[in-house]
């Protein structure tokens, strides 16, 4: 299994999962005893991931999932600043969560201008200096960036972006759905989006408002995770989130360590393969991630043939695979968007065999390019 983009719990948040089901079913918000007690398992949560994102408990809220917190996090600062403006400005290589709801905001008003997607270079980072550009324009109530691309595993330059959008007065929205548990925790940021799957938890989204921030929903409940969600979070989920953040933050450097080497391998293997390219940066990028592109075959394809072989790997971008289209990344990136294989490790505690995993799997990376293009009469050109 090498696509853990949606991958699989940890072992240990996994029994959590299933006791907190027998003792964290009730509603938080009811004042019986089982409703207390759910809520005092959700404080607990919440305390241990702010506790690991070093901010404090009541920024943080829980949502539904990852996509969601990201669409709310752009929303709720679009909201605040209404009177100022409804502009919002974010790469090209952002989660659809972002860039889909951005493009028809703007149609929808019929003003292509309020929605800047900024360019990024053929490493898929951020070109710097059409960002400032970008947040000079009058209007702009809303910043959005990645701490990294899931899909090639860039890093942006955060601090410098940041440092761009605090000279406009406008907050940013840093989207650490890949990068949280895997990667360092982001610093420079107004308001942080995360998923617990990416650290070895249960689909959970997170969304962290830094106190003084002008942030607030459209639809908000106030008692509801701080007017943040309209429905509030299964504490089950929120308990087996936490415990999968303190497992992953206990053995984090050498997971990394471990991952990045492994990345490295795949990044060799796939190089080797005539008229195959690996995109991305390769040394400033995430320990876990890694795309490669082959001409003359189709990603799903080759992707197929994998998994016949009995690898799990994904094609397309991160977010957007199922819809069988081009990678909205690469295409920003201006490299090849066609016969693109993203692999993204798994943590080694719920993947024992991972490196006996990967071996095998660079070893079949070019018998499986080169049967594809035999059977479709190519070969290696």
């Amino acid at each position: 299994m090498l696509d853990a983009s949606s991958g699989p719990l940890h072992p240990v948040a996994r029994d959590t999962l299933l006791a907190a089901v027998e003792v964290g079913w009730a509603d938080p918000a009811r004042l019986h005893a089982e409703g207390r007690r759910a809520r005092a398992l959700l404080d607990r949560s919440r305390e241990i991931v702010a506790a690991g994102l070093g901010v404090r408990p009541g920024e943080v809220s829980f949502l539904p999932s990852g996509p969601t917190a990201l669409a709310r996090a752009v929303d709720g600062l679009a909201y605040a600043a209404r009177r100022r403006g409804a502009r919002t400005v974010a790469s090209a290589v952002e989660h659809s969560a972002v860039l889909v709801p951005g493009r028809a905001r703007a149609a929808a008003a019929d003003d292509a201008s309020l929605f800047a997607e900024v360019a990024v270079d053929p490493l898929g980072r951020l070109d710097l200096d059409a960002w400032r550009s970008a947040l000079a324009v009058p209007g702009t109530v809303v910043a959005a960036l990645q701490s990294a691309n899931g899909e090639v595993g860039t890093r942006q330059p955060l601090a410098a972006a940041r440092d761009a959008a605090a000279a406009h007065g406008t907050p940013l929205v840093v989207d650490a759905t890949a990068s949280l548990g895997r990667d360092d925790v982001p610093a420079d940021w107004d308001v942080l989006v995360g998923d617990a799957r990416s650290w070895g938890g249960p689909p959970l989204g997170v969304l962290v408002v830094r106190e003084g921030v002008r942030w607030h929903w459209s639809e908000a409940r106030a008692d509801v995770e701080h007017g943040r969600a309209d429905v509030t979070p299964w504490v089950p989920l929120a308990l087996a989130a936490a415990e999968a953040w303190q497992q992953t933050s206990a053995t984090g450097p050498a997971d990394r360590q471990v991952t990045r080497a492994l990345v490295d391998d795949i990044r060799r293997a796939a190089s080797a393969v005539p008229d195959t390219v690996v995109v991305g940066d390769p040394d400033d990028r995430l320990p876990h991630v890694v795309t490669f592109s082959s001409l003359y075959v189709d990603g799903e394809t080759v992707v197929g043939a994998l998994d016949t072989a009995g690898f799990a790997v994904a094609s397309g971008s991160a977010c957007t695979s199922s819809t069988l289209e081009p990678s909205h990344v690469l295409a920003a990136m201006g490299v090849l968007t066609h016969g693109n294989v993203r692999v993204t490790l798994p943590l080694p505690a719920v993947s024992p065999l991972l490196a006996d995993d990967v071996s095998e799997f660079t070893a079949a990376i070019a018998p499986t390019v080169r049967a594809v293009r035999d059977q479709l009469g190519v070969g290696d050109l």
